[in-house]
């Protein structure tokens, strides 16, 4: 087959037709005349729209220029409001920034809305060290500031969608960067930000100048801040954990919004709003305390294989009320590590959105914990310090366990004579639990002082569960296997994900788990054999037996996606529990012993019973009174 060629006629004939188009083109376009005419309907036109829309009285409207992309910010009208207008075409008026920055934060500050579109952290870096991935509380349009203007002709403007002109000038040290959206020479609403050496905390202020006569100040302004909060740890699911919106309002009252879906609260007198990530933080103060707030949280995760890059969405409203026809707000912004010290270094209560507990678990964390832990992790590497950080806790402790198994011994001792009350009183429990009850005063031996102790532990252990995953220093600080001690400590990468375990396996949660097995294990059967045999005894110990098992699961399970210096702390506390135990039983307490000074204690006067005691005895006796009084009825 012969290939085909274009010959003469064929190029003769498109020559004509791309002529012949040419020609069409040029008859069909419109004429200069027809073009003015053409002009001239569009404008009157949009005179006709604007005599339909504008108001009775004279007043000033905002607009952007759309083919020009300058701003239009308002139009220059006479009347009774007086000669009042923005330039029409500001050099402000593109969509360009502004930075400030110092050894510790860069802010970016855009033209468009006047707000800060970037702030990063240049000493903390995402997900671990040496990513090269610095922190970015602000970036991308995930946060918004915004301030609804009503005019006194009932048209609304928005701020973020306005043009601010920036000024930067340096007072010593200090770079302020001044934002005018310019009504005029001297009318204007300012954004003033000032950044000072070696600080995460900027000085913001917002106040407004000439403003009265456009707008409405009969109500106040209505300032709208919000982010979307960017992961920035290994853990999705420990970092969303301890992300939540927190605020101090009524003059030293703290709270937050709460974890979950859509969660809202409406609150009066707020000094500050903090939009808290697990160990960084974007917080608004203000010196003028906000009338009222309404706050607003939701969770972005669903399903932690697909929402990798967001943890919660956090929205404040408050109003900026009018003084003598003016705004005038001094407020600050802090963009920085959620760090106990750092945060408590300003004298603002800042410390407060670290959740360190209520109470005596808070008092630990802040007088024990805290002080214990900064001192010893300045000397030595913050594994070795979390292991002597432990065990001088459980040294310190350690009376307090020699007190709880004192009296287990001396209630295994006691325990054949209990028995022996159980048969001879069988039939009649009152009787049997009031001659237990002087058994106990005879020997000097107080039921409840085996309880007593271990209560006292309790608060020690709920402070240490609120400590480690607050501990900022922890963020991306190595031990042994554990690349970061305050994200799970993995050892293998499963091909898969287990509901409630993860995708990973973590080694410190297993020895956490191994250690307080052989721990529970060992004082179950201490407190099987120190309790007298009673009804539904078999059921509680058939429980007890069960717990053994299950508590190891639940820690393996839970504290598998936790921090490994929580997970290391849990381990060391059983195993260092584990020796003091053995070490008491062998060398400490002596049954023999126990059990002669209780027979000596028996042949002695009575001791005077405790109050609990007391109480007890008497609740019997009355109970008895009242179950005769019943047979006799």
């Amino acid at each position: 087959m012969k290939d085909k060629k274009l010959d003469l006629n064929s190029i003769i004939g498109f020559a004509l037709i791309f002529g012949i188009l040419i020609w069409m083109l040029y008859r069909n376009q419109p004429s200069q005349k027809e073009i003015d005419a053409e002009k001239a309907k569009k404008e009157q036109v949009v005179q006709t729209e604007k005599a339909k829309t504008a108001p009775a009285k004279e007043s000033v409207i905002a607009a952007i220029d759309t083919t020009s992309g300058d701003s239009l910010q308002l139009a220059k009208l006479k009347g009774s409001l007086g000669n009042f207008a923005y330039s029409a075409t500001l050099p402000s008026a593109k969509e360009t920034f502004t930075t400030i920055e110092n050894k510790l934060v860069s802010i970016k500050v855009a033209n468009k809305g006047g707000y800060i579109v970037e702030a990063k952290l240049k000493n903390f870096e995402r997900f671990k060290r040496g990513s090269g991935q610095m922190v970015e509380l602000i970036k991308d349009n995930n946060s918004h500031l915004n301030i609804q203007l009503q005019t006194q002709d009932n048209r609304t403007l928005n701020t973020k969608d306005l043009f601010f002109e920036p000024t930067v000038t340096k007072v010593g040290e200090n770079q302020i960067l001044t934002m005018r959206l310019k009504a005029g020479a001297n009318e204007f609403l300012e954004y003033k930000y000032v950044l000072k050496p070696n600080d995460y905390m900027l000085d913001f202020d917002v106040r407004s100048q000439g403003l009265s006569k456009v707008l409405n100040t009969s109500k106040p302004l209505d300032l709208e801040w919000s982010l979307k909060a960017y992961r920035n740890e290994k853990s999705i699911s420990y970092e969303n954990r301890y992300a939540d919106l927190r605020y101090e309002h009524e003059e030293g009252k703290y709270d937050n919004v709460g974890d979950g879906n859509d969660k809202k609260e409406t609150v009066e007198e707020v000094s500050y709003i903090a939009f808290k990530q697990h160990f960084f933080a974007s917080i608004l103060l203000t010196k003028t305390s906000f009338k009222t707030a309404e706050l607003y949280s939701t969770k972005l995760i669903v399903d932690e294989e697909k929402d990798t890059v967001f943890t919660k969405q956090f929205r404040a409203n408050v109003p900026l009320a009018f003084n003598n026809g003016e705004v005038d707000y001094k407020m600050n912004w802090y963009f920085g590590p959620s760090d106990y010290k750092t945060l408590k270094a300003y004298d603002k209560n800042l410390d407060k959105i670290i959740p360190l507990g209520w109470g005596i678990f808070g008092w630990i964390n802040k007088f024990i914990f805290i002080p214990l832990f900064g001192f010893l992790s300045s000397y030595i590497a913050y594994g070795i310090a979390i292991i002597v950080f432990t065990i001088l806790i459980k040294i310190a402790m350690s009376p307090i366990t020699y007190k709880s198994f004192l009296s287990q011994a001396k209630m295994k001792v006691l325990r054949p004579e209990i028995n022996e009350l159980g048969e001879k009183y069988k039939k009649d429990p009152g009787k049997k639990q009031q001659e237990t009850m002087k058994l106990y005063t005879k020997a000097g031996v107080n039921p409840m002082a085996g309880c007593i102790p271990a209560l006292i532990q309790i608060p020690f252990m709920y402070a240490s569960f609120q400590f480690f995953p607050s501990a900022f220093e922890l963020r991306q600080k190595s031990f042994l296997w554990a690349d970061d001690l305050s994200s799970f400590d993995q050892i293998a990468k499963l091909p898969f994900h287990i509901p409630l375990y993860g995708d990973h396996v973590s080694l410190f949660p297993i020895l956490a788990a191994i250690a307080i097995f052989f721990y529970m294990k060992m004082t179950s059967g201490d407190q099987q054999m120190a309790a007298p045999q009673q009804e539904g005894m078999p059921d509680m110990a058939k429980m007890m037996k069960i717990m053994i098992y299950v508590s190891p699961i639940m820690m393996l399970i839970f504290f598998n996606t936790y921090g490994a210096g929580l997970s290391l702390y849990n381990f060391i506390s059983n195993l260092i529990t584990i020796g003091i135990m053995i070490v008491i039983k062998k060398y400490v307490v002596d049954e023999n012993k126990i059990h002669a000074q209780i027979q000596e204690n028996k042949l002695k006067e009575p001791k005077k019973q405790g109050k609990f005691q007391r109480k007890m005895q008497e609740m019997m006796e009355q109970a008895e009174a009242q179950k005769a009084l019943q047979k006799k009825k």
